[in-house]
């Protein structure tokens, strides 16, 4: 922990937290603000960073963050729950934090209370929440922060309750969205937002991170391209089972070629710990993985076949179809 209480940020996320703050000096930084990155690159840990530094009562040379203040100093205690198995987009399967900070609202997957399961979606009793803190006088007196993760599981028509509060900003008042996939919002929320990306580092970089969370350099190596390149998410996937779920797919997906499963009874046991998203988010790489290199123009189409399949299956597990029947379309490809 760094002495704000906030997890230090990586190279990558510290670059883009000094292009924000110079943004924030100098008066450009708006009242809306879409933080784009790939799943697991830190978007949410930067935008904490940069909440604190907004709120600081005290803010040091450059604007930086004092860490003594009372706000900075609530910062530090910031209730977070253990995080359970993450999706492959990177939210947690549930609310992923409670702020004590008065100023600082934290929107997230909530549990729908009829389940006591997390919702596939950002509802929009919880979008009205954000006209409501955004309209509050700041208690602490400096400013108003509301982080939206993940931005790109906002129910679609719950974006209209937000339309007032980007139109009609108040001053000191911020409204940040982290989006893996920025292109789930609508138009007329991304055009009335500024853009900040949060870019994927270089691969030796990446690596050199990597090792000094502790990780060998084989194991480091794998995760990264199984990631995609992308240090968070290997450096998730090393951290749980995530290398190990990956391997069980590519043999599921082999004993399906061989007829030794079916479609239907692996969609049952894929759909039965909640980890069906993330099975098929292993599922899509898989096919691109071996895709890559091949010169068979059939082989080719079977392969995008099958990944257009798994990322279909993962978008209809965003709806109310039931998951046996997505991850059984899904599967059949593979057969």
């Amino acid at each position: 922990m760094s002495g704000s209480g906030l997890p230090p940020l990586a190279p990558w996320q510290q670059r883009t937290l000094a292009q924000a703050g110079e943004a924030l000096a100098g008066g450009r930084f708006g009242h809306a603000t879409l933080i784009v990155g790939a799943a697991r690159s830190g978007k949410r840990l930067l935008a904490e960073h940069l909440a604190q530094r907004v709120l600081c009562q005290a803010p040091g040379a450059g604007g930086a963050a004092c860490g003594t203040c009372k706000s900075c100093r609530l910062f530090a205690v910031r209730a977070q729950p253990d995080p359970p198995p993450l999706r492959p987009d990177g939210s947690l399967a549930h609310p992923w934090g409670l702020s004590p900070h008065p100023d600082l609202l934290l929107l997230g997957h909530e549990l729908a209370p009829s389940t006591g399961k997390p919702r596939a979606e950002i509802v929009i009793e919880q979008v009205r929440a954000i006209g409501e803190k955004l309209g509050l006088t700041a208690q602490l007196g400096r400013a108003q922060v509301v982080i939206v993760d993940p931005a790109d599981a906002v129910n679609w028509s719950a974006w209209n309750a937000l339309l007032k509060t980007l139109e009609e900003p108040l001053p000191g008042r911020y409204l940040w969205l982290l989006a893996a996939e920025s292109a789930r919002l609508p138009a007329t929320i991304r055009s009335r937002c500024q853009r900040l990306d949060l870019a994927q580092p270089a691969r030796a970089e990446s690596l050199a991170w990597l090792r000094a969370q502790g990780h060998a350099a084989a194991a480091a190596t794998e995760a990264l391209e199984a990631a995609r390149g992308h240090p968070g998410l290997a450096a998730a996937w090393l951290a749980g089972d995530g290398l190990a779920l990956r391997r069980e797919v590519a043999r599921d997906a082999e004993a399906l070629q061989q007829g030794r499963v079916g479609p239907a009874a692996l969609a049952w046991r894929w759909a039965g710990d909640g980890r069906a998203e993330e099975r098929l988010w292993h599922l899509a790489e898989l096919a691109r993985a071996q895709a890559a290199g091949l010169t068979d123009p059939a082989g080719i189409r079977t392969l995008a076949a099958r990944f257009d399949a798994a990322n279909r299956a993962r978008e209809a597990l965003r709806s109310t179809l039931r998951a046996e029947l997505a991850l059984t379309e899904a599967l059949a490809a593979w057969t």
